[in-house]
C-alpha cells in the first residue's frame, strides 16, 4: 500500500490590511507545502514572504530525504542573509517572514518552521500542534524585537524569524505518515480568529482539502479577520 497526498491552499489579504505580505507554497509533486507570513509592521514583508516560497518551490528534490532537508535549511538560510542584505541597503531595522513547512516521505512526515504560522495534524478525530510558537514567554526565549502580536495561546512578540539574527535557527518536529492523517499549515491570520475547537471542527468535516480551506475562510473573513490569511490542508490517503 501506497501514501498519496492530497492538498490545498488559499491566501488572501483579509478584510483590515491594504495589501497580503502573506505567500504559500503547494507542491504535491515535490512533497513539499510551505506558509510564510511577512513581518506586518515592517518593510517589505510581501517581498520576504514571496522570496521563501519562490526559493524553496525552486528546489529539486534527490532520492534521499535527507538531502532535501539539507537543501531546504540551506535555502532558508540564503534567504536569511539577502533578507538581512536588503534591509541593510534599504536602510531599514528588519525585512522579514516566518516560515512553517512540511515535508511528506513515505515514512514520516516532517514538521519545520521559524516563527508563530503554525502546523496541526488531524488523527483519530484529535487536533494537534506540531509547532511550537516562537514568541515572548514561551522557551526557548531569544531575543525580542518588533510589535507583532503573538497568537491566542500567549501574550508576547515573535523570538524568532526569517531575515532577523545573523545565523538562522529552524525548528523541526517529526509525524507519521498514515492513511487518514490531515495536517493543517497557517498563518496567525487563521488561529486569530479561530480557535483550535473550530479548526479541528472543520478538519472533520467529510469534505476535500479545497473544500476545507474554503470554509476556513468563510468562518475567518466572517469574524473581523484583522489580519492576512493563508492555510494549506495536506491530506494523506491510501492508494
Amino acid at each position: 500500500m501506497t501514501t498519496v497526498c492530497r492538498s490545498a491552499g488559499h491566501t488572501e489579504t483579509g478584510n483590515v490590511r491594504r495589501r497580503n505580505e502573506d505567500a504559500i507554497l503547494v507542491r504535491d509533486d515535490l512533497g513539499l507545502w510551505v506558509v510564510a507570513d511577512g513581518l506586518g509592521g515592517h518593510a517589505a514583508g510581501d517581498y520576504a514572504s514571496t522570496l521563501i516560497v519562490e526559493r524553496l518551490g525552486a528546489l529539486q528534490r534527490p532520492g534521499d530525504v535527507n538531502d532535501f532537508i539539507t537543501a531546504i535549511e540551506d535555502g532558508l538560510q540564503q534567504v536569511n542573509a539577502e533578507l538581512r542584505a536588503a534591509a541593510v541597503a534599504q536602510q531599514v531595522d528588519v525585512i522579514g517572514s516566518t516560515v512553517a513547512l512540511l515535508v511528506h516521505d513515505p515514512a514520516f512526515v516532517l514538521c519545520g518552521w521559524v516563527g508563530d504560522s503554525r502546523v496541526y495534524v488531524h488523527e483519530n478525530d484529535a487536533l494537534l500542534q506540531l509547532t511550537r510558537d516562537h514568541v515572548h514567554g514561551q522557551p526557548p526565549d531569544i531575543t525580542q524585537f518588533g510589535g507583532r502580536s503573538a497568537s491566542a495561546a500567549g501574550a508576547g512578540v515573535l523570538t524568532r524569524a526569517v531575515g532577523v539574527e545573523e545565523t538562522l535557527y529552524i525548528d523541526w518536529a517529526v509525524a507519521g505518515s498514515r492513511p487518514g492523517m490531515q495536517f493543517l499549515l497557517c498563518s496567525d491570520g487563521i488561529n486569530k480568529e479561530l480557535s483550535d475547537c473550530e479548526l479541528a471542527s472543520v478538519c472533520r468535516e467529510p469534505l476535500g482539502p479545497r473544500q476545507q480551506v474554503d470554509r476556513l475562510f468563510a468562518l475567518s473573513l466572517a469574524r473581523r479577520a484583522r489580519d492576512n490569511l493563508s492555510a494549506v490542508i495536506v491530506r494523506l490517503e491510501a492508494q
